[in-house]
């Protein structure tokens, strides 16, 4: 069922700023004391944050939503969805995504800053290195699930959005719209 304007006049969940711990335990609160059954809204405004944590929410709505079939979530971004904010997007069905006129998703790779200082036995050395490498390619896969469950239902292709993701791939809301990466625009 498509929604209309009327549908986010007063979102029961509103979050802004850093994907970060706060926002967490902001998102906790408000979601348990939303509706549980009927439509309730996820409005979401972000410069991006912590993805882990995205996932931990994003997880609490795949969680519920697959548990309250009498409740649908519905994610609203407006302005800036951004990095993070966009993996939390990923994890709502495509139908229960909407943007505000104008925003911008932003898909890009995950981020690593890290020295290595090796200094010991060659071992030692060695193991320190295989630990980055296990971390780097973790993160991939968990990256590449995250692009997977936007993309999914979309025209869009794990390679179309490998490459965006590289380049930091800004995605205005009719692009998104056009692509299938959301349901509508409000």
């Amino acid at each position: 069922m498509d929604l209309t304007a009327a549908d986010f006049l007063n979102p029961p969940i509103l979050l802004a700023g850093a994907v970060d711990y706060n926002m967490y335990h902001s998102f906790r609160s408000q979601f348990l004391s939303a509706p549980q059954e009927g439509t309730t809204v996820i409005e979401l405004t972000t410069l991006g944050g912590d993805p882990e944590v995205a996932r931990m929410m994003g997880e609490d709505v795949r969680f519920h939503s697959e548990l309250q079939p009498n409740r649908r979530l519905v994610f609203l971004g407006k302005a800036a969805i951004y990095s993070a904010g966009t993996t939390f997007m990923s994890f709502f069905a495509r139908e229960n995504r909407y943007l505000t006129r104008g925003a911008r998703l932003l898909v890009h790779e995950r981020q690593l800053s890290k020295t290595i200082d090796l200094a010991g036995p060659l071992t030692l050395c060695l193991t320190e290195l295989k630990a980055t490498i296990n971390e780097i390619q973790t993160s991939i896969t968990i990256q590449e699930e995250g692009f997977a469950n936007l993309i999914s239902g979309s025209s869009v292709t794990l390679d179309q959005v490998r490459e965006g993701a590289v380049t930091n791939w800004y995605v205005e809301a009719e692009e998104a719209r056009a692509l299938g990466l959301i349901h509508g625009i409000i």
